[in-house]
């Protein structure tokens, strides 16, 4: 019988994490680290990857990749397809974290119903659902192979839940469909994918609630008023969520999405 030591160890195993520069990407990137596992660290071009590379490599002793690819493009995803199996035997874990989360003064974006635009909805669809499906296609042979093949995908508690417009008032924010929807999407997608390519891979998603990022005052307390631990997220808080769902902590767990947003749904 193993330990709990044990079975979170993931020592020898390679996760590739998309969006990987980002808050959660680090953490998550950290938390794969600190259990042992080599990364391959994905995000679009013109990121920063020398800090968190060197974070990693002070504390533990695993072997890191970083390759530029912009997940909005079929083109530039089959380069980091092309690039995986010219370079990598096993794939353990893949963890899609990468997300169009598009900015407040974006055309067609923030913007009411009536003004939300096809372009910005099909830009969230192709990097929040399309790009998923195509790097889970496409890495399924490899994950298969591994033995221990796990997927992990980054979703949102609005990928189930209407929003809640209160939170916004005051402020520039909002709630795009394409975010929403493109998120309920993924959650959809790591059901059916659950039984699609089991029993040789997990397949589990976690929903984050909002994480603070110095969002305007009104709307942290806004936030804070509706949420059970009367606070939003910090990145270090999904850690444990990524530590069970990557690890054979999870050996027996498949197709659930995990919801990490301190009573925020309840």
């Amino acid at each position: 019988m193993r330990t709990i030591a044990e079975l979170m160890n993931i020592s020898g195993r390679t996760a590739l994490i998309t969006g990987a520069t980002g808050g959660i990407g680090k953490e998550i990137a950290f938390t794969i680290a600190e259990l042992g596992g080599n990364l391959i660290l994905v995000d679009r071009p013109k990121s920063n990857y020398d800090q968190i590379k060197q974070n990693i490599l002070d504390n533990w002793s695993v072997d890191i990749a970083c390759f530029d690819c912009d997940l909005e493009f079929e083109s530039s995803r089959s380069s980091l397809i092309n690039y995986i199996y010219q370079n990598y035997v096993n794939l353990n874990i893949l963890i899609n974290n990468a997300a169009f989360v598009g900015e407040s003064n974006l055309e067609g974006w923030v913007e009411d119903f009536d003004k939300q635009t096809i372009a910005t909805w099909n830009r969230a669809m192709e990097v929040n659902l399309t790009a998923p499906f195509h790097l889970t296609q496409a890495f399924t042979p490899l994950l298969k192979k591994s033995g221990c093949g796990s997927i992990v995908n980054i979703a949102s508690i609005y990928g189930t839940s209407g929003p809640d417009y209160s939170l916004y008032k005051g402020t520039n924010m909002g709630n795009p469909a394409g975010y929403s929807v493109s998120k309920g999407g993924l959650i959809q997608l790591t059901r059916w994918l659950s039984t699609t390519i089991a029993p040789y891979i997990r397949v589990n998603s976690i929903s984050p609630g909002g994480v603070w990022r110095n969002q305007p005052r009104l709307f942290v307390e806004h936030y804070e008023e509706r949420t059970s631990l009367a606070r939003m997220a910090s990145e270090e808080d999904f850690k444990g969520a990524i530590a069970y769902l990557a690890s054979d902590l999870s050996a027996y767990v498949t197709g659930q999405d995990l919801v990490v947003d301190g009573g925020w749904c309840t």
